[in-house]
């Protein structure tokens, strides 16, 4: 991203139209030749925009840059701007070090060209250091091409080139953007580029492990995803071993035995405890570039943040006790000088991007479909229910519809949580992927302050996620369904709006679909699958509307091998049938033949 600025000779001016972020500069002060950090409003635009962009009057730094960003890679005119600096623009915020290159590799920038201040405010980005930045995003963008069957965004191009760089460098690196950036899609860029070099291993949430294999499969088509629950172990150059953390703990020595090429470890949060067992077991493994990812702010908990840095790059943050001096201790006393050292120290290998700092890139609202793996508690109670309703039979007529629905119904409360079906509802956690996925989701959005809104079909779903909240955050979520009288309803949205609202609203899909303006949660989280995606749609678009001023996160869980996996199919191919709410789209399933109707609700028991 580029930042667009303005200076009138004397001072820093109104920036040009776009989308505005402000960022830490290094501006003139109006004294000769000094230079001090200041907050200054800028427009943020991609590299595309930049190049077609008309400014009247830009100054060199503009030219530069579009000159930099031209196939020549020379300079049009630059004795047509030379000296004249009415607009400014600064290079990308996260170009990496501020070590300077050798070589120049491009036209000459002008300091307001890459102005970007280190965290302590004591130097700025070298100028062949941006440069080189482009030129390899560039590269890393026409090499993916043929490969990753994902169009990148420009900063996700750029977070694969730095995470090879950091790599590189350092052994290691955390990748903390901030949820719904593209974390996975980048790691398997990054995954890519190291295929000819040994197999690969992913460590991730059980409920992830599904999402994982699939994601590599659409996106990486040349890699080969092997789900490793314990047992033999054949891991190739080109294969990627992807397995929960309860597998490491129990199963880690059979990890031990070979060299990996990457071992990358999803919401690394888990490993945030050095003296757990999972976190044991991680550092014990031969790996030559360990990549943790994580959406939690680097800022918080400190001493869980030493562990994950220990982790990547124990070259650079080995000695617990000197962290500890130098910056947990001061920053807990409230030391903003110990703060910017902090940020200082950890820049060279943890890259944590807002989507604010990137929004010229994102569209008006990300979707993100996740594959949820089923506890084996939730497996076994599937496939019963299901083996019951053939046993039963789904009879004929208008008894076909019913039971066909009353099949359906059981199957999704399953994947939402088995307690539903047994009645068992003592302990929630753990006995459900889905819940465990969005417990993740929920407590990253309450460390970073989003407030969210959760959508289900099931009134009962509802009241055991509001129980589930408070148990697990101490979060009194109100709950928004049809029970309730319409000043009832109001309440609860002027409660939800009100800036010191609940951080975790749920809702009815049904009840809360239209009519409601709920634009204080940009996150949303749609926690089981209905047939007809307008339906989801409508909900989502509580927050997608007038008044809204972020882009608007929409989580789609779907647990795997289940009928949901062919619910979501169905949303992807732009044909699902009505809504199962009308008689019409119930008989349309009614009319599938046994052999049809149990081939969608039958468990696929093998990831394909």
């Amino acid at each position: 991203m580029f930042a667009l600025w303005t200076w009138t000779g004397h001072a820093v001016g109104r920036a040009p139209e776009g989308d505005h972020e402000t960022m830490r500069l290094a501006v003139p002060t109006g004294a000769r030749d000094a230079i001090e950090v200041a907050d200054v409003d800028c427009a943020l635009v991609d590299p595309e925009d930049l190049l077609g962009l008309t400014i009247e009057g830009a100054g060199p730094s503009v030219d530069a840059w579009q000159a930099a960003l031209r196939p020549t890679g020379e300079l049009s005119d630059p004795a047509a701007t030379a000296g004249n600096t009415t607009h400014k623009t600064s290079g990308p915020p996260d170009a990496a070090s501020p070590a300077a290159a050798t070589q120049p590799i491009g036209p000459t920038l002008p300091i307001a060209a890459h102005a970007v201040p280190d965290a302590v405010g004591t130097s700025i980005y070298a100028a062949e250091r941006a440069l080189r930045v482009l030129h390899e995003t560039r590269s890393i963008v026409a090499e993916l091409r043929s490969t990753l069957k994902a169009e990148l965004r420009p900063y996700q191009a750029r977070g694969v080139g730095w995470l090879h760089e950091t790599v590189a460098a350092h052994g290691g690196a955390v990748l903390a953007d901030e949820m719904g950036l593209g974390k996975t899609v980048q790691t398997i860029g990054f995954l890519l580029g190291r295929a000819s070099a040994g197999p690969q291993l992913v460590v991730c949430p059980t409920s992830l492990v599904g999402n994982w294999a699939h994601e590599i499969t659409r996106f990486a088509p040349e890699l080969r995803p092997v789900v490793w629950r314990g047992g033999d172990l054949a891991a190739e150059a080109g294969e990627v071993i992807i397995t929960g953390y309860p597998t490491l703990r129990l199963h880690g020595g059979a990890l031990n035995d070979r060299t990996w090429a990457t071992a990358v470890f999803d919401e690394a949060q888990a490993l945030k405890n050095p003296r757990t067992q999972i976190a044991t077991a991680a550092r014990a493994l031969t790996v030559d570039a360990r990549v943790a990812l994580t959406g939690t702010p680097v800022e918080n908990h400190l001493e869980e943040l030493f562990a994950l840095l220990n982790l990547v790059a124990p070259r650079l943050f080995g000695h617990r006790t000197q962290f500890r001096r130098r910056f947990v201790r001061p920053i807990h006393e409230g030391s903003a000088a110990a703060a910017a050292r902090l940020r200082n120290a950890i820049e060279p290998v943890v890259l944590a991007r807002k989507k604010t700092q990137v929004a010229a890139s994102l569209p008006p609202k990300i979707h993100s479909d996740l594959l949820c793996d089923l506890t084996s508690e939730q497996e076994t109670l599937y496939d019963q229910l299901l083996d019951r309703a053939i046993d039963d039979g789904f009879g004929r007529g208008a008894q076909r519809q019913s039971r066909v629905l009353a099949a359906l119904t059981a199957l999704k409360q399953v994947c939402n949580h088995p307690g539903l079906i047994t009645g068992e509802l003592g302990e929630l956690a753990g006995r459900s992927g889905k819940l465990d996925l969005c417990t993740d989701i929920v407590a990253n959005n309450l460390e970073t302050g989003d407030p969210t809104l959760i959508f289900t079909q099931y009134r009962q779903t509802g009241e055991l996620l509001v129980r589930h909240l408070a148990e697990q955050f101490g979060v009194s979520a109100p709950f928004f369904h049809g029970g309730l009288n319409q000043s009832e309803r109001a309440a609860i949205v002027s409660g939800f709006q009100a800036e010191d609202g609940p951080p975790v609203l749920v809702l009815s899909l049904r009840a809360a679909g239209t009519g409601l303006t709920l634009t204080r949660a940009a996150d949303v989280i749609h926690f089981d699958r209905w047939w007809n995606p307008a339906v989801e749609a409508q909900a989502s678009d509580r927050v997608h509307r007038i008044g809204q001023t972020r882009t608007v996160t929409i989580t789609s869980l779907t647990s795997g091998t289940t009928v949901e996996e062919h619910i979501a199919g169905m949303h992807d191919r732009k044909s699902a049938l009505s809504d199962l709410g009308d008689s019409a789209g119930i008989a349309a399933l009614a009319k599938l033949d046994d052999d049809q109707l149990v081939e969608i609700l039958r468990r696929k028991r093998e990831f394909q």
